[in-house]
């Protein structure tokens, strides 16, 4: 079975662990197009097995874990001490409940169609398809094409995301290289050292990003889902050892041997790192907490290696992201085309998205509007809005605790209420953002 899963400041994870089909042709007749070998990769190719426990833990990890995790502390001073982790809090166990919602109705669509496994879009169209409504079981087939739609839009927004991340902090890390010392305990005013334009950064980025999605196998790219893990955890200690200086900090953690567990303890790691880190983050430096924390690290190599091991991170990050999208454009396309021309135009497929993204990032670099703009307008959808209503099409007509029917309800109205407030905000001050400097993300070091 496979699960596809999205929320703001990470990301979708697909996991799937059944074997491809052999060739890109039977993709006509398969319901599945979240494999472990992308179906793209390949008619006549070997198969290769399912990832393992472990890899689906480290990929389920690492798709949820980004770069909103540094601007959260903002985000609890805006909110308050008290409301924003219990916020943070409340939203993680809502995101993974809806997660389990999503694997339960995929679970039973499995059970009821006698299917190996089941994706997103397809369990969102057999949920249509057995609801009560005649006008949604004749459109049901609408409900893949919107979720699929709002996958593209959600992954390539972060990936767009993850290119302008990359080329700030490299900016930031260049033009501080001349003032950066060994000494971690000043307080001297930097001076920076002026560069090359940020865009020119995003696009110095373009040829590892390409190498990276070139690979198609989400078992190999386990690799770089670690070497992620390993960067952005390592930063994360070297942020919380500074901050915890005058707080104490004890973390747990828990294990877990098959999916749903597995879904639950990769959330727990995450939404604990989310909390802790935004909740200490604010404590330490109040009102003076910049966008991204790592913004008020002193400048000296031990805390600029933070930004370093976050752009590895990133860039290893940016190939697991771009798995999802591929995985939904590339094995039509190359069902539409002989054999032999599956693998160019797979690989062609691949360096076009791989450009839009980064044309994209060029044209929109203000990283935190784009953040907020692409998590209110799918990753709400996908992760809040549309599991609670397909939790009730799927087991009405079973039967169904009118308590369970209410609680979906009201998850589905509180991501719809993020969807159009979100959205609103995020466009309007991408509006405001022209009369201000167009790289705002750029480092202005005052310590």
């Amino acid at each position: 079975m496979s699960v596809t899963k999205s929320t703001e400041g990470a990301v979708a994870v697909k996991l799937d662990l059944m074997s491809p089909p052999e060739s890109a042709k039977q993709l006509e007749n398969k319901d599945s197009t979240f494999l472990d070998e992308s179906p793209s990769e390949s008619p006549g190719l070997k198969k290769t097995k399912g990832i393992t426990v472990i890899q689906a833990l480290i990929h389920l990890v690492k798709g949820n874990m980004g770069t909103g995790i540094l601007g959260l502390s903002l985000a609890v001073k805006n909110a308050g001490i008290l409301m924003g982790p219990l916020s943070l809090l409340v939203m993680g166990l809502i995101a993974c409940h809806c997660m389990h919602i999503l694997v339960r109705c995929a679970q039973r669509f499995c059970k009821r169609l006698n299917k190996p496994f089941m994706d997103y879009g397809d369990t969102v169209m057999h949920g249509l398809e057995a609801s009560p409504s005649t006008w949604l079981q004749n459109h049901a087939h609408w409900g893949r094409h919107i979720v699929s739609f709002f996958l593209i839009v959600t992954q390539l927004g972060f990936c767009c995301v993850y290119i302008v991340f990359l080329a700030d902090n490299l900016k930031q890390v260049v033009e501080a290289v001349n003032s950066t010392t060994n000494n971690c305990h000043s307080n001297e005013t930097v001076i920076l050292t002026p560069t090359m334009d940020s865009r020119l950064y995003m696009l110095s980025f373009l040829p590892l990003l390409v190498l990276l999605v070139f690979i198609r196998n989400l078992r190999i790219l386990t690799i770089f889902s670690m070497l992620a893990n390993i960067s952005m955890l390592v930063s994360l200690v070297i942020i919380t050892q500074y901050i915890t200086q005058v707080l104490p900090l004890e973390n747990k953690m828990k294990n877990a041997r098959h999916f749903p567990a597995i879904l639950s303890l990769g959330m727990s790691i995450v939404t604990s790192l989310y909390i802790s880190i935004a909740t200490l983050g604010y404590l330490r430096f109040g009102d003076d907490i910049k966008a991204s924390i790592s913004l008020n690290l002193p400048n000296c190599w031990l805390y600029q290696s933070v930004k370093l091991l976050y752009i590895a991170g990133i860039l290893c990050t940016y190939a697991l992201q771009f798995y999802v999208p591929a995985e939904i454009i590339i094995p039509f396309a190359i069902s539409q085309v002989s054999t032999r021309w599956a693998l160019p135009l797979d690989l062609s497929i691949r360096l076009a998205m791989v450009c839009l993204t980064c044309l994209l990032a060029v044209l929109i670099p203000r990283l935190d509007l784009v953040i907020s703009l692409v998590g209110s307008v799918s990753s709400s959808a996908l992760a809040l809005i549309i599991p609670p209503l397909l939790e009730v099409t799927t087991f009405y007509s079973e039967g169904m605790n009118p308590l369970t029917i209410f609680k979906d309800a009201l998850i589905s109205i509180l991501g719809f209420v993020g969807f159009v407030v979100g959205t609103y905000q995020a466009l309007d001050e991408l509006l405001k953002s022209d009369d201000s400097p167009p790289f705002s993300n750029s480092t202005t070091f005052l310590r």
